[in-house]
């Protein structure tokens, strides 16, 4: 063989042999690079788990502080009685109001919102169960200020009369209290056969104010008036019977006002029972004129009785100056025809603060204000 084919083949092996080498030396270098790119890897994992877990605590130790916060800040802190209002409107003061206003239009009807009142309630007198006396503070006295038991003076010389009647006491007193320091005489109408029917009667009395029974009848539709109502289809007998038990439950009263009551008031044989009932036992009868067809003023005509009618109602929209501008047209009508009479609920959160507020401004302009029995002497 040749001399250069051999030195030829020498080269190359070692070549080979070089090339071997060099690929096991890159094999290992890969390896370790793998390693310690997998070391690094987990060191960083490792410590941001570490750091995870820090914040976690430091989190948790945070809102264990924040809740027992928390906690202290409610035990200290004062809550409110269920329903009471907040004086957001009570620190603006109320311009007078001004009797050179238009009479706004009144609506004759007024929605009787009840419960459903089923077909076989309708024919049979509504059950009454004299309620337990469970007053929410039987043995508290009346929380009367002195403002509220001195009424401002009546003017000298009057210009017309306003009557205001409260209806719908008896639910809670809660309600009822705001109005029992209202400094000026009021009509307040209490239902019957309530948890606080007695009670609230008992309070108005002693807070200087009238009592008159607030008598449920049935409406026109399926409202429920609630118990101690009057259905037509009674009997004479039957209406005497639950008027006698009402009264007797919230008096002594001065006269009796319809709750509800649209069906009834529209059907002549019941109200001249109702109203030979007045009679007989000197209460007045106050129609709350709850339909425009009411049979009321026509029946006691007939009998030769004077009844009271209702003219404004306050709050058929809950609204201070709503209400306020309803006022106004009473005392249009006041001065118009000698006298007014206007009613309102218990439950208008607003209505005892405005009447506080407005009651001796009525009075400087020149208005009496009187009970519903005075227009009737």
């Amino acid at each position: 063989m040749p001399i250069n084919i051999l030195i030829t083949m020498k080269k190359s092996i070692k070549i080979r042999k070089t090339t071997r080498k060099t690929s096991k030396r890159r094999r290992k270098m890969g390896y370790s690079d793998a390693i310690r790119a997998f070391i690094l890897v987990s060191v960083i994992v490792a410590l941001s788990a570490l750091i995870s877990c820090a914040v976690i605590m430091v989190h948790t130790n945070a809102n264990k502080e924040d809740t027992a916060l928390i906690n202290n800040e409610e035990k200290d802190t004062v809550v409110k009685p269920e329903g009471e209002q907040q004086a957001s409107d009570n620190s603006k003061p109320v311009s007078p109001i001004v009797v050179t206003v238009e009479p706004q239009s009144q609506p004759q009807t007024v929605s009787e919102k009840t419960k459903p009142q089923s077909v076989s309630e309708k024919s049979k007198p509504v059950p009454v169960k004299k309620p337990e006396a469970k007053p929410e503070a039987p043995a508290a006295p009346v929380a009367t200020t002195v403002a509220a038991r001195v009424a401002p003076k009546q003017p000298k010389e009057i210009i017309g009369t306003l009557v205001f009647v409260i209806d719908d006491a008896g639910n809670n007193l809660r309600d009822l209290d705001a109005f029992l320091k209202v400094p000026g005489p009021l009509t307040i109408a209490v239902l019957p056969g309530l948890p606080h029917s007695a009670e609230s009667a008992r309070r108005i009395r002693e807070a200087g104010k009238e009592v008159i029974l607030h008598q449920p009848m049935e409406a026109i539709g399926a409202q429920d008036p609630g118990p101690g109502a009057i259905y037509t289809g009674m009997s004479s007998a039957e209406i005497r019977e639950i008027l006698a038990r009402n009264v007797a439950e919230v008096g002594p009263v001065a006269g009796i006002n319809n709750h509800q009551g649209s069906r009834v008031t529209m059907d002549a044989d019941a109200m001249q029972t109702i109203l030979s009932f007045c009679k007989e036992n000197k209460l007045f009868f106050l129609d709350s004129r709850t339909t425009a067809d009411t049979v009321a003023p026509a029946v006691a005509k007939q009998m030769g009785i004077k009844i009271a009618e209702r003219n404004i109602f306050i709050d058929n929209e809950q609204n201070k100056d709503t209400m306020l501008r309803y006022i106004t047209s009473g005392l249009t009508r006041a001065r118009a025809n000698g006298s007014a009479v206007l009613i309102g609920h218990t439950w208008s959160p607003d209505l005892a603060p405005l009447l506080s507020e407005q009651f001796p401004i009525f009075m400087e302009q020149g208005y009496a204000i009187k009970t519903a029995s005075d227009i009737l002497k």
